[in-house]
């Protein structure tokens, strides 16, 4: 079989998941059950103008119902993320920075922590470079997509704040975290593990944790969004607050969204330039690369597509405008049913993506250039 004749459903009896590897075709309901989060149900109507909420794409949860009462009664609470600062940024990256425009605008304080100890120690990219990669690549495009200066800290985990007691107390709660975490903790939550990979739970766990020290915000309900693969860092976060008595944290909520796949279908992989559309392509390259590499659910001919359908499921052209460059709900909707019953061909899809993806990132890389001139902003 060709990858153009793919229609049944894919296999998901073998797939892995962890904050180091993602493999296989993922089953979201076994994740569930296995890592014990919840399903997202009815939200408010706020969320569900977003079209990540809406459609799902944003699926589960720990502990939102924390959020939800801080955006109701218009209490402080904060969204924390993390970059790393390795590769361009692209459309599966999207996917937080959206979120972080989102919660912004409804009243949340963004942290974003760029991890450049984390990509010194794992793969040993300088200190400086990761600098520049993180304002170049992502910084510049978070700006372009929304996130606005104010209500919001960027640092980099190699020097947190140029205040003293701020710049002391994250790196004493990283000590402080290290005595509440036992190694047979680690063992249960992450599997194998090594001391690279304990530190860097470490540092991560004192990203999320630290806005509610007294040098910061202080105590409030802090929201984490991640890809299912990082709930373990979630877990141990968790854990540890919870067992250490000074200073004490409110326990950190957190959603999960499913994964963005890579234009061939799998993994997104930053390492490899055919796996994705970066917010920094042109327009040749968007269509080259959609044209090219795009998984396709259609069928091997126009005739047996005319016949049989595609599979809008496995088909990556829809899943990028079902996510991300279709928002009219009945419009998606009709490209659904027309792919399904073959009156609407893998190529005129694809056409269909290209044109939405063009279009957004015209504009959106004006407005990348105009970031430049308020950099400075964003950094305190």
């Amino acid at each position: 079989m060709t990858k153009k004749e793919v229609k049944t459903k894919p296999d998901k009896s073998n797939f892995k998941v962890d904050p180091w590897n993602v493999e296989g075709n993922i089953d979201y309901q076994r994740l569930i059950n296995e890592f014990g989060i919840s399903p997202l149900k009815e939200m408010p109507s706020v969320f569900n103008e977003n079209v990540l909420f809406r459609r799902k794409t944003i699926f589960a949860h720990r502990d939102i119902q924390r959020i939800l009462e801080a955006i109701k009664n218009k209490k402080k609470f904060v969204m924390m993320t993390g970059l790393m600062p390795t590769g361009k940024m692209h459309l599966g990256h999207m996917l937080l920075a959206q979120q972080m425009v989102f919660y912004q605008k409804l009243g949340a304080k963004i942290y974003i922590a760029v991890a450049d100890i984390e990509a010194y120690n794992a793969r040993g990219q300088s200190l400086e470079e990761s600098r520049k990669n993180a304002i170049e690549q992502y910084i510049l495009n978070y700006i372009a997509l929304g996130l606005k200066p104010e209500n919001c800290e960027i640092y980099f985990q190699s020097q947190r704040s140029q205040d003293a007691n701020k710049s002391n107390a994250y790196y004493r709660l990283q000590n402080l975290l290290a005595r509440y975490a036992t190694f047979n903790e680690f063992k249960a939550v992450y599997g194998d593990i090594n001391p690279g990979k304990m530190l860097s739970a470490l540092l991560q766990a004192s990203d999320m944790l630290h806005s509610q020290l007294p040098e910061f915000e202080g105590t409030c309900s802090v929201i984490v969004p991640v890809g299912v693969d990082q709930d373990p860092h979630i877990r141990l976060a968790r854990d540890i607050s919870q067992s250490i008595k000074s200073p004490s944290f409110t326990q950190i909520s957190s959603t999960y969204h499913l994964f963005l796949p890579g234009l061939g279908g799998g993994k997104m992989s930053s390492s490899d330039p055919t796996s994705f559309i970066a917010l920094t392509d042109t327009p040749e390259e968007v269509k080259r690369k959609i044209n090219k590499y795009a998984f396709s659910g259609g069928q091997a001919t126009i005739e047996e597509h005319r016949k049989l359908g595609g599979n809008p499921d496995v088909d990556v052209s829809f899943q990028y405008l079902k996510m991300f460059f279709e928002s009219d709900d009945k419009k998606i909707e009709k490209i659904e049913k027309d792919y399904r019953s073959g009156k609407m061909l893998t190529g005129e899809l694809k056409a269909y993506l290209i044109e939405k993806i063009n279009a957004f990132l015209k504009e959106h890389q004006i407005k990348r250039e105009q970031a430049k001139k308020h950099l400075d902003r964003y950094f305190k």
